[in-house]
């Protein structure tokens, strides 16, 4: 007698249940649905967020909103260590956390380490916790393909505060800052070039941030870095929040600086709430959502066309030998598919 070897789908139902009762297992297989590339388990997962989504603390006209907050820095700032302390002091507050981390997936294998939960020790084996890695794969932007819909499933499953530790910081790294609504960026002082090789850009998208590692023979250079940011951000634009981004001294590992980063958070909250810029925000986050998944699945609908798997060939042939520009076969390529459909 044969067995199958693939386990049985939860159904529709069973998932949106087990997410608005807060079952962290379920919680996890359906955010490892949400990720699958399989067409059958899209379908299902379309179905659960389109349940869940309603009811969610951030439903459009509820009162009580979950926060967002997206957390960035160059390697070896400490983020891991800063978003442990930080969600450490909300559950002993009472305020439960759910944390997304992204790991770099390989170019070459796909295969990714995914250690935050090594790291989050402490976090992770709190009961109001709830920290989950994913892998980038192929995508760019420093967060994974489908962190935004894991963030909506968090927040059905009734967690207060979600985290998003992105891959790292630069160029590339930004699109988390579209998707949260408080941006925190950490940053070291004495690490030679102040800038850390990070871009005027993603400062300027900075709620607020943070130097981290303040502490023994680096609290004199830490406050020094936070004198130079706080008035290199008075040359910045003002912000759209109405709200003036601050700079603030941490020691992730002595726990300073953890209450008062947090204090600021919801002074922020409750400041973009009543003057409905977080509102705003929102609105056009989701808009963003939906064009970067329109994109996405026109790219994979042309992408199968017979007639572009057909001729797609000898295009990248001529590319490859320089025969045609990229741009120029890109666009004779689009012109031959759609004429033929």
């Amino acid at each position: 007698m044969a067995f199958s070897s693939q386990k049985p789908r939860l159904s529709v139902n069973e998932y949106v249940a087990g997410i608005q009762s807060g079952n962290r297992f379920i919680l996890s297989k359906a955010i490892t649905l949400i990720e699958s590339e399989l067409s059958a388990d899209a379908s299902i997962a379309d179905q659960v967020l389109q349940q869940v989504m309603p009811v969610t603390p951030n439903a459009f006209g509820a009162k009580d909103k979950a926060i967002r907050l997206g957390i960035t820095g160059v390697p070896g700032v400490g983020k891991s260590t800063f978003i442990e302390a930080l969600g450490n002091y909300l559950v002993t507050s009472g305020i439960s956390v759910a944390v997304l981390t992204v790991d770099p997936s390989s170019q070459k294998t796909r295969g990714s380490i995914m250690g935050d939960k090594t790291r989050m020790t402490m976090l992770s084996q709190h009961p109001m916790a709830f920290i989950r890695p994913s892998a980038t794969g192929t995508y760019l932007g420093g967060v994974a393909r489908k962190t935004r819909e894991a963030m909506l499933l968090c927040e059905a499953a009734g967690y207060q505060v979600m985290i998003v530790e992105t891959v790292g910081v630069g160029q590339s790294e930004t699109e988390v800052r579209d998707m949260v609504d408080f941006f925190l960026l950490l940053m070291l002082a004495g690490a030679g070039d102040e800038l850390q090789g990070i871009k005027k850009g993603i400062i300027e998208m900075a709620d607020a941030l943070v130097i981290n590692k303040a502490d023994g023979d680096n609290t004199k250079n830490a406050k020094e870095a936070r004198q130079n940011y706080t008035q290199a951000l008075h040359l910045l634009p003002p912000a759209e929040s109405g709200v003036v981004p601050a700079v603030f001294l941490s020691s992730a590992t002595e726990n300073q600086g953890i209450e008062d980063i947090w204090q600021f958070i919801k002074a922020f909250e409750q400041t973009t709430t009543r003057n409905h810029y977080l509102q705003k925000l929102r609105e056009q986050q989701n808009l963003q959502w939906f064009h970067k998944t329109l994109h996405s699945l026109m790219v994979k609908a042309l992408s199968q066309q017979e007639n572009m798997q057909s001729m797609l060939p000898a295009i990248e042939q001529q590319v490859r030998q320089g025969i045609l520009p990229a741009t120029q076969a890109a666009r004779q390529l689009l012109e031959a598919v759609f004429s033929k459909t």
